[in-house]
């Protein structure tokens, strides 16, 4: 990471992932950057969503989402960014709890590697960032969402009777072209 620019329309130079950025119609369109977890927790975290997600709302898999909206047309910029914070050593994040979202549940997570990682983007991204990008941040993964409020507090109530404070793999960053609801995929960035 290069750190903060005074301009965020001025081009620099980046690093190229295998998989570059897809240009044309979706330059414009807002870029959302995610952690990745490993598959067993992906899936477990996936069939959770499945499960108590509404259908008809339900685009996406689960996931941890790291920075909301970033401009498109920084797409080189963003992802060799990510391609430089990639090579660190993969680390566990900590399934700390669950978090009633008002119309949802969410797990909390927690590890110092995450908020070092996400402060060192965010400082370098910081021109760009929307508001929502530059408020605290409180990693979770999204259950539930869009039901009425006493849904949400059953479902927690339920999953928080069983829960146990587990640790599980984060294996890489994601970016994604934001469409509106569903997500595109465009790099996947693996921690060495």
């Amino acid at each position: 990471m290069n750190g903060p620019r005074k301009d965020p329309r001025a081009p620099r130079p980046s690093l190229r992932s295998a998989r570059a950025p897809a240009r044309g119609p979706f330059e414009h369109v807002p870029l959302v950057v995610t952690l990745l977890l490993e598959p067993g927790a992906q899936e477990r975290f996936d069939r959770l969503r499945a499960a108590h997600f509404p259908a008809e709302r339900n685009h996406l898999r689960a996931h941890v989402t790291l920075f909301h909206a970033l401009p498109g047309e920084q797409a080189d910029a963003v992802a060799g960014d990510l391609a430089v914070a990639a090579r660190r050593p993969a680390f566990d994040v900590a399934v700390t709890g669950l978090r009633l979202l008002g119309r949802g549940v969410a797990y909390t997570l927690d590890a110092p590697e995450l908020t070092a990682l996400r402060a060192g983007l965010a400082a370098a991204w910081e021109p760009w960032l929307t508001p929502q990008d530059r408020q605290r941040h409180a990693p979770h993964v999204t259950v539930q969402n869009k039901v009425e409020p006493a849904v949400a507090r059953a479902l927690r109530d339920r999953l928080a009777a069983g829960f146990v404070p587990h640790p599980v793999g984060a294996r890489g960053l994601g970016l994604w072209r934001y469409l509106g609801g569903p997500w595109a995929p465009v790099a996947e960035y693996a921690f060495a």
